[in-house]
């Protein structure tokens, strides 16, 4: 039985491209709620807020996952 290498070809390349965009974009989507407060979040001050009070997450680590939402895509 022969195994075929796939890593390299176009069409594998393509598709972790797009799978990469698209959860860059869902990433940043969900950033954007928490610090904008764009497709129905929060905002800054109020994810700061719900974190600190409500969950009980301190302010550096709600800090963190903002930053990490938003511009962790950049990674991808």
């Amino acid at each position: 039985m022969q195994t075929q290498d796939l890593t390299g070809t176009p069409l594998l390349d393509l598709a972790f491209l797009i799978a990469r965009v698209m959860i860059g974009l869902l990433m940043t989507a969900h950033g954007a709620q928490k610090l904008f407060g764009w497709f129905g979040g929060f905002g800054f001050t109020g994810t700061l807020q719900a974190f600190s009070q409500h969950m009980g997450i301190p302010v550096p680590l709600t800090l963190l996952s903002i930053a990490a939402e938003f511009l962790g895509p950049l990674g991808l």
